[in-house]
């Protein structure tokens, strides 16, 4: 009876684990496949439970470990954007349902959709443009540095960091704004634009920087990390996209495994988040995004 009930109660979770295993066993020499591969599952597991729990996206995990291990900056950048699709997007449904089913009505939560409806549309254009627009001569200077990537990872992750313990005072709130202003409503797109661009160029950036702003601004922490895990799913998809259209950039038996530990730590960070406070979670991102970021620039 237990297995019938799951099914009904999670279809979607079932449909995916039934769509890997299958795209598992169409894969030939499957176990030495799973043997080679296999512990990426735990690297998916731990990226997406640090995306998810705090707002960042799993590229903070992602792109030192795809460097450190040999990865060149076209494939970090692939497989990362491959990787969150899968957990970025079980996240952003865990949060979408744990906000319909618990804070329709909570003035705090209020301004979720409204700022999903600000940030959203610029984080894509802001991908997109430095994506497909680089090669057009008026918009070569949003090619970033690709060649340097992992510096550039490190200077973002360093100023990410000291973000993160600059708000960690605010965290201590008890009252939060439950509107957004007329400031925010100006800014946000703004943010968003700009977070899209970096995302491009480094697979992290718009989630951290406005699950960072809606804190800084007073807003409900646990709904600012919703804010940001949903964002980053909307924009990872259309990153994936130019990723796809050329080709052999993504490695596939490390997203084979790394996206379905992703999936299960999309799905588990809700819990985490719930599990701990807020001030103790933002110490111990900020300080691991430091150290990825000092990692980077040694």
């Amino acid at each position: 009876m237990l297995l019938p009930q799951f099914i009904v109660r999670y279809p979607w979770r079932v449909a995916l684990f039934a769509g890997w295993l299958v795209l598992l066993l169409w894969q030939q020499n499957t176990v030495a496949l799973a043997l080679e591969f296999g512990l990426f599952t735990f690297l998916g597991v731990i990226g997406a439970i640090f995306a998810n729990a705090t707002g960042a996206g799993g590229g903070v995990v992602f792109v030192p470990f795809f460097h450190h291990m040999g990865f060149t900056p076209h494939q970090i950048l692939a497989t990362s954007f491959a990787i969150q699709c899968c957990g970025m997007t079980a996240g952003a449904l865990t949060w979408t349902h744990h906000y319909r089913v618990h804070h329709t009505t909570d003035k705090q939560w209020q301004p979720l959709i409204s700022a999903l409806l600000l940030t959203v549309p610029g984080s894509v254009v802001g991908v997109l443009l430095a994506q497909w627009g680089k090669d057009t001569p008026a918009l070569a200077f949003l090619a970033g540095m690709e060649d340097k990537l992992h510096l550039g990872f490190g200077v973002f992750s360093i100023f990410l960091a000291l973000a993160i313990f600059a708000s960690v005072p605010l965290l201590r709130r008890t009252v939060f704004a439950t509107s957004l202003t007329t400031f925010d409503v100006l800014a946000l797109p703004l943010i968003a634009f700009a977070g899209g661009i970096i995302t491009a160029w480094l697979s992290v950036g718009v989630g951290e920087l406005v699950a960072v702003y809606l804190i800084m601004r007073g807003k409900n922490i646990t709904m600012a990390i919703a804010v940001a895990v949903i964002l980053t799913a909307c924009s990872v998809w259309p990153a994936i996209v130019f990723y796809l259209y050329q080709g052999s950039a993504i490695v596939w038996p490390v997203w084979l495994f790394a996206g379905a530990g992703a999936v299960a730590g999309g799905i588990i960070a809700r819990r985490v988040v719930l599990a701990f406070r807020p001030v103790q979670l933002k110490l111990f991102f900020g300080l691991w995004v430091l150290l990825m970021g000092l990692s980077g620039i040694v």
